[in-house]
């Protein structure tokens, strides 16, 4: 079920009304609807996977209250493997199994031996890196003594499976989303109308800008050799709004439904496009993912307290990992290994919290630097977005190279002037609001009320008037 559809559209209030008008008066009864409402939701993409989430559910709610109580550090130590080991035992047969069969055969290949692999005819289960994240870190949690184990199936459940992000996130934690799910939450209009305006911007970010972005762009990736270099250009920095209106789209509408619902679900992204340079942009681009690495693999291996060798290792371990987990392709691992040779730079010079404030803190306008280092920093995460978007190394490689051609300096083709208004209409926004937590959350508030409902019900019809062909969110496949 996605979120910009009808029936989510016939979804959502059926809970909202059950929710907080027929099982308000117990908590118990709202988690056991809530878990039941967005097992419903899971299994509209494919019921039978829904057996996976169950079992993994279990797998790590039983692993976490052995882990607790078992007395011996060598036993807990046995459990967190068996919990880890299963889970990404899953994750490897259905996402990377295929990928590493055929990495295999070509390496025989390349020392004059044959080799035929047998591959695996699986669909992968949607949301599976997710919510696979979401129960390891709930073990790890309880492995370091950082919170103790719930003792309701139900409640963890639903920490796991809450539909909001059960397929494309944000990353919960336990430590931040199971005490709310544990306490009464009140109907609080001002949540709820907070709510209604994260999910009316997230819609525009999807249906407007990304669904809008994605027809030129499938047009120009998909014919790279017959366009110029400007026409390159012009696809990639395309791709670069259609992906992030995409799944910052998906992060607003998921955490303005869970808001109406009164649960706060983590922030996953932070106007990571105004950033100052590649450090500060992966705190603000899906920071839930960014922050789990850091936790959970990036301080273990020991972070940046060691030397040069260990800062750089650790950096190409957090990067190349994180670019693995977004798919089972060459291409990810690339996107990955990028990133951190842009990060190395401002890591090594120690410049890598230099920029922890929003840009143009105490202006309407950025300063001369400021624009230049953002846009630096823009144009080298668009490069490292063809990898992301090419169907293989050969295909970026070849992007890359038509693009910077002579032809770099050609008019581009398929340029959409109602696109470029819409995406200026969406920077304007986004720039005006970087102080909230999402680019309408603070504009109009001091309004006359006539004047802000004109605003939103504008962004409505730009909705209803510009909606692209309907894709389905890129982080579904992941």
């Amino acid at each position: 079920m996605l979120f910009n559809t009808l029936e989510f559209a016939l979804f959502f209030p059926i809970v909202f009304v059950l929710y907080w008008f027929v099982t308000k008066r117990s908590l118990r009864l709202q988690n056991v609807m809530l878990l039941a409402m967005s097992y419903y939701f899971y299994a509209q993409w494919d019921w039978r996977f829904l057996f996976l989430l169950i079992f993994s559910t279990f797998l790590d709610y039983f692993s976490g209250l052995q882990i607790h109580r078992t007395p011996t550090h060598a036993m807990k130590r046995v459990w967190l493997i068996i919990s880890v080991g299963i889970n990404l035992g899953f994750l490897g047969v259905f996402k990377y199994y295929n990928f590493f069969a055929d990495s295999f055969a070509n390496l025989v290949g390349s020392f004059g031996f044959e080799a035929h692999p047998v591959f695996l005819s699986v669909i992968l289960p949607v949301g599976i890196s997710f919510y696979t994240f979401h129960g390891l870190s709930y073990v790890f949690d309880i492995y370091y003594d950082r919170i103790k184990p719930t003792t309701d199936p139900v409640d963890y459940a639903l920490f796991v499976g809450f539909f909001p992000l059960l397929v494309a996130g944000p990353i919960e934690r336990a430590t931040h989303l199971l005490p709310q799910i544990q306490s009464p939450r009140q109907f609080e209009m001002a949540k709820v109308v907070d709510g209604c305006k994260q999910v009316l911007w997230g819609l525009f970010k999807k249906v407007v800008i990304a669904d809008n972005a994605a027809e030129i762009v499938n047009l120009i990736f998909d014919g790279h050799q017959d366009y110029g270099g400007s026409t390159l250009l012009y696809g990639a920095v395309l791709f670069a709004f259609q992906i992030y209106g995409d799944f910052s789209g998906y992060s607003d509408i998921a955490l303005g439904t869970a808001r109406i619902l009164g649960i706060e679900l983590l922030q996953n992204f932070n106007f990571p496009y105004f950033s100052r340079d590649i450090a500060e942009f992966w705190r603000r681009w899906h920071i839930s993912l960014s922050s789990w690495f850091r936790d959970y693999v990036y301080i273990p291996l020991g972070g940046s307290r060691g030397g040069t060798w260990m800062k750089v290792r650790n950096t190409f371990v957090i990067f190349l990992v994180s670019g693995f987990w977004h798919g089972a392709n060459w291409t990810f691992i690339v996107w990955g290994a990028l990133h951190a040779l842009f990060f190395l730079p401002v890591l090594l010079s120690g410049k890598n919290r230099s920029n922890m404030s929003i840009v143009a803190e105490n202006s309407m306008l950025p300063s001369w630097r400021e624009t230049f280092n953002m846009a630096v920093t823009f144009f080298s995460v668009v490069i490292a977005w063809v990898f992301f978007r090419a169907e293989d190394l050969g295909h970026a490689f070849a992007y890359i190279g038509g693009m910077f051609s002579p032809t770099i300096f050609s008019k581009p083709a398929e340029f959409s002037m109602q696109l470029a208004a819409l995406v200026g209409f969406f920077l304007l926004i986004e720039w005006v609001g970087r102080r909230g937590k999402y680019g309408l959350q603070d504009i109009g508030l001091k309004w006359p009320r006539l004047a802000r409902w004109a605003m939103y019900y504008g962004i409505m019809f730009l909705i209803f008037r510009f909606t692209g062909k309907s894709e389905t969110f890129i982080y579904f496949q992941f």
